[in-house]
């Protein structure tokens, strides 16, 4: 159980490396000083997220994951091609946001449906409670912008 327990692990610590750029990146394209303040503290959030899950994987006795996932840099690739084609409002930079935590939310839920030790599944619930905090931060956050376009 050990060896899935580790795997299901890092696959959280890429979903939270991957959040982590996904947030640095949009603070680096938004406009308003107070989203590019959120996404920072959002992208602190994530780091430390996988520094706690990459803690535990190593306490299981596994070799914990360091980087994010071919997905996340895909679709950061993506999201990079497409503003330089397009100014991207915040709105739009919201509406990418929003993507990457749907990926995050899911992630999270997938974990949580596998067996795990009573003091990970603890930690994995809490850090889940936080990724849907700022979906529905994000959400709000994309609509009150389309709202004012």
């Amino acid at each position: 159980m050990a060896t899935n327990v580790v795997s299901v692990l890092n696959d959280l610590v890429e979903t939270s490396k991957d959040g982590e750029k996904g947030f640095r990146k949009a603070a680096e394209d938004a406009r308003d000083t107070q989203l590019k303040t959120l996404f920072l503290t959002r992208a602190e959030d994530c780091a430390r997220g996988a520094r706690e899950l990459q803690d535990v994987v190593q306490r299981l006795g596994g070799k914990p994951e360091t980087g994010g996932s071919v997905s996340g840099a895909l679709h950061r690739g993506w999201v990079d091609m497409k503003s330089a084609v397009t100014d991207r409002s915040d709105h739009q930079i919201l509406v990418e946001v929003e993507k990457g935590e749907d990926v995050a939310k899911k992630s999270y839920h997938d974990a949580l449906e596998k067996e795990l030790p009573a003091d990970v599944r603890a930690i994995v619930e809490r850090q889940y409670q936080g990724v849907l905090q700022n979906h529905d931060r994000v959400r709000d956050l994309r609509d009150q912008y389309a709202a004012k376009s």
